[in-house]
């Protein structure tokens, strides 16, 4: 029998963001529903001739990861002062992460990251909304802790 649980509430996600924040940074304030999330990801490329025969191939893909944090969060400075730094560098700045889940005992290491897409100001209903900010990471490898 397992010891495992699936509580994603005691998760640790560290980024550190070069020329920026060399050193780990720990997100804090995550939205309750949707901390972070992952789009799947395409290992192959398939073909089909015309005569009906398949064929595949490997083709490494990179991975979209949205993170989503709370209006109040204090993380979301971080992504600001990315936003901000690439705006006025008219360059990208690289990121790389870990992702600590203790209760399942995987840990996962982000590789060569770039804020792809980032929402600055929360949409405001009854109350502030939470924000996505989306990384593309190069490489995503699963160990265990």
């Amino acid at each position: 029998m397992s010891d495992t649980t699936i509580t994603s509430a005691n998760s640790v996600f560290t980024i550190v963001i070069a020329g920026l924040f060399p050193a780990p940074v720990q997100l804090q304030g995550y939205a309750s529903d949707k901390a972070f999330t992952t789009e799947a990801l395409d290992l192959a490329e398939v073909q089909m001739g015309v005569d009906g025969r398949m064929t595949a191939g490997f083709v490494p893909n990179p991975t979209k990861q949205t993170i989503t944090l709370q209006a109040d969060s204090p993380s979301k400075d971080i992504f600001t002062a990315l936003i901000q730094a690439t705006k006025t560098a008219r360059e990208v700045f690289y990121i790389s992460g870990t992702i600590a889940l203790p209760s399942t005992g995987e840990s996962f290491t982000l590789t060569r990251g770039i804020l792809t897409n980032a929402k600055q100001i929360p949409d405001a209903q009854k109350v502030l909304q939470p924000v996505d900010y989306v990384i593309t990471w190069e490489s995503v490898n699963r160990s265990l802790l």
